[in-house]
């Protein structure tokens, strides 16, 4: 497979590491061009988007939230499968733009849920599948770490964001477990300040499924030398299934998983490119990257509104 990717930040090294475990010709474009990044795995660094797109089969879109669009779209256009870093894009309405397109152009969409190929919350997900608790009544999730470096993150007008960039991949994991929402309730600590975040800050939010079933995440930048953790426990009729990061031992560079696990984005990698050659399904769709996105918003609207917000 040729591969290009476009954007050269903290989670490049992963998607060029995944790749290049599948024996892809790798590409990789970023405005700061780094040839050093590119060179570490074996890629070719070009300077062009465009002609990027243009030598490669599948794109991986790794830059910043608000280009997601414009650089899936450009990809779709010419026919090109698309591999698009969480969230899809900054708002539902363009997540479903997205899907559509990519629908129409007769492409594949993946977007980057890799918490669902993490083997603690994959194991849970196999045991609900299997009726070992019975029906999802609730799911408890827990996401705390240092937070980001780069500033954007802390600007939800640049697609930053506690919420957009990191509460959705428990956003994710709920929909994923326990289905639709059809209410959410949220509340920020501190409040953003013209769409800035001051760290460290926090963030609950409430979701109400369809079915009945109730999620509660918490999470949260907590500044400097705080280490990354993740929890989840998800309660039924049968009982309770339940993880926790730091029983594995300490997350390496910060948000990997412990060297012992498999490697979530190797496997998530490898499951795109095999969906691609065999027109499969894959364990994430574009359906669930738009799911999450509305949630997201719905999120927002909470936080703005302090009230809850129906679907």
């Amino acid at each position: 497979m040729r591969v290009g990717l476009i954007g050269a930040g903290g989670i490049a090294a992963a998607h060029l590491d995944a790749w290049r475990a599948q024996g892809a010709e790798i590409l990789l474009a970023s405005r700061t061009r780094p040839t050093a990044l590119a060179a570490r795995y074996g890629a070719e660094a070009v300077d062009d988007v465009d002609e990027l797109v243009d030598r490669v089969e599948v794109v991986g879109i790794l830059s910043p939230t608000p280009t997601h669009l414009d650089y899936a779209l450009r990809a779709i256009a010419r026919g090109r499968h698309v591999v698009c870093e969480k969230p899809l894009t900054m708002t539902a309405a363009e997540a479903r733009l997205l899907a559509d397109a990519a629908e129409a152009s007769g492409v594949r969409l993946f977007p980057a849920h890799v918490v669902r190929y993490f083997d603690g919350y994959l194991g849970i997900k196999r045991a609900v599948d299997a009726g070992a608790i019975g029906s999802v009544r609730s799911i408890r999730m827990s996401r705390f770490g240092a937070g980001p470096t780069a500033p954007w993150f802390f600007d939800e007008r640049a697609g930053g964001g506690l919420v957009r960039d990191f509460l959705i991949h428990d956003i994710d994991q709920a929909l994923w477990l326990a289905g639709p929402v059809a209410r959410v309730r949220a509340a920020q600590d501190p409040p953003s300040v013209s769409g800035r975040l001051a760290a460290p800050v926090r963030a609950r939010i409430t979701l109400t499924h369809t079915n009945g079933a109730e999620s509660r995440i918490d999470g949260g930048w907590l500044g400097a030398g705080t280490p990354f953790r993740t929890t989840i426990a998800v309660g039924g009729g049968g009982g309770t299934l339940a993880f926790d990061s730091a029983a594995s031992g300490p997350a390496v560079d910060g948000f990997l998983p412990p060297a012992t696990d498999e490697d979530p984005y190797r496997a998530q990698i490898a499951d795109f490119a095999e969906a691609i050659r065999s027109s499969r399904p894959a364990r994430v769709g574009p359906g669930d990257g738009v799911a999450a996105v509305a949630v997201v918003d719905a999120a927002y609207a909470s936080i703005a509104a302090r009230d809850a917000i129906d679907l």
